[in-house]
C-alpha cells in the first residue's frame, strides 16, 4: 500500500499509462525515501522507461497522479525540472565535443551560474577520474567512459533526485562497477536515486527494489525480502555443459524454475532433497556431466522467476 508520508522524494498514486491497446503501466503505486537508492526491476517491455518518462516530466499518465519532492510532475513540472537529473537510455552526448566541452555544453542547458562552473567540473571530472581525458572527444572514449560523461552531465546543477534508465546496458562488468562506485558516493551525499536495470544482479545493489512486469508491480521490498519471501528451494548445479542441460532439465524433466549462470544453474524445487536424487540420475542416465548438486541461497533472478510460475 502506498504510504502517506508526504516527506517522501517521489510519490506515484496508481499511474496508469496506454499506448494504444497496449497498457504500459497498470495502476502503479511507489514511495521512495530521501537519500534512498530505488531499483525499478524487469525486462524489456516491462514499463521501466515509461515509468521514469512520467516522473521526468516528459510523460503524462492517463490516470494516476505523481510528485517529485512534493511536487506535482504535471502541474509543476518546470519547477521539478530545477530539483532531478535525467540519463537516458541514448543520453545525449556530442560526439565533435570534448569532455569538457560537453560539460560546459549542460551547464549552460542548466543555467549553472559562471562562477560555480569550473569548481563544479572539476569536482565531477575528479570524481568520475575522467580529468586525464577531459580534452578527448566524446566519439573517442570506451563505452564505460561515455556512461560516466553522461552521469556527470546530468550531475552538473546538483540535482536532488537522479533518475537513471538502464545506465550500464552494454558496459563491460569493470565499468558497471565503477559506474556503481560513483552512485554510491552520490547517496553519502544525499542524492535520491531511482535507476532502472534489466540486470537483477545489479539490483542487488540497491535499497530496495521494484520488480515490474507488464506494467504490473509484482513486489517492492528490500532484495533480502523480497528472496525471503520465495517458497521454493533452490538446488544448484554446477556442469560443464550448461546449456544442454537447462535445456534437459526445462524439456526433459519439466522443472519450470530453471535459471542460468555460466556454468551454474538454478532449479526450483518443494521437494529439494527428492529432486536431488531425480536430477542426479537422470544425468547419468543421459551421460550428461554433474560436477556437483546442492542447496544453495536463492538470487533475485530466482524470486523474480518465481514470482512469474503459475501457481500450481
Amino acid at each position: 500500500m502506498l504510504s502517506s508520508n508526504n516527506t517522501a522524494a517521489i510519490r506515484v498514486n496508481s499511474i496508469t499509462k496506454n499506448f494504444g491497446e497496449i497498457r504500459a503501466l497498470d495502476q502503479l503505486n511507489l514511495s521512495i525515501s530521501p537519500g534512498e537508492i530505488f531499483g525499478l526491476v524487469g525486462p524489456d517491455g516491462a514499463g521501466k522507461t515509461t515509468t521514469i518518462r512520467i516522473l521526468t516530466t516528459i510523460t503524462e499518465p492517463d490516470a494516476g497522479e505523481a510528485w517529485i519532492l512534493n511536487k506535482h510532475t504535471i502541474k509543476e513540472a518546470e519547477p521539478i525540472k530545477e530539483d532531478i537529473g535525467y540519463m537516458s537510455q541514448r543520453f545525449g552526448l556530442y560526439g565533435d565535443l570534448s569532455v569538457m566541452e560537453n560539460l560546459n555544453f549542460f551547464a549552460d542547458i542548466y543555467s549553472v551560474p559562471r562562477a560555480e562552473r569550473l569548481k563544479r567540473t572539476e569536482r565531477l571530472l575528479a570524481f568520475s577520474k575522467l580529468e586525464p581525458f577531459k580534452t578527448r572527444l566524446a566519439r573517442n572514449l570506451s563505452g564505460g567512459m561515455k556512461q560516466k560523461l553522461g552521469l556527470m552531465c546530468a550531475l552538473i546543477h546538483t540535482p536532488k533526485v537522479l533518475f537513471l534508465d538502464e545506465p550500464t546496458n552494454g558496459v563491460d562488468p569493470l565499468s558497471r562497477r565503477d559506474f556503481w562506485r560513483i552512485l554510491y558516493q552520490l547517496l553519502k551525499e544525499g542524492v535520491t536515486i531511482f535507476v532502472s536495470t534489466a540486470y537483477l544482479d545489479e539490483a542487488e545493489r540497491c535499497s530496495r527494489v521494484g520488480l515490474l512486469h507488464q506494467g504490473k508491480l509484482l513486489a517492492c521490498d528490500t532484495p533480502k525480502n523480497i528472496k525471503q519471501q520465495m517458497h521454493a528451494s533452490i538446488l544448484e548445479l554446477r556442469v560443464r555443459q550448461a546449456r544442454q542441460a537447462a535445456l534437459f532439465l526445462r524439456q526433459d524433466l519439466q522443472f519450470k524454475g530453471v535459471n542460468l549462470f555460466g556454468d551454474r544453474i538454478h532449479v526450483m524445487t518443494s521437494t529439494p532433497e527428492s529432486d536431488s536424487h531425480k536430477i542426479t540420475e537422470a544425468f547419468r542416465a543421459h551421460s550428461l556431466s554433474l560436477d556437483e548438486i546442492r542447496p544453495a541461497p536463492p538470487t533475485l533472478e530466482d524470486a523474480f522467476i518465481a514470482m512469474l510460475q503459475p501457481a500450481s
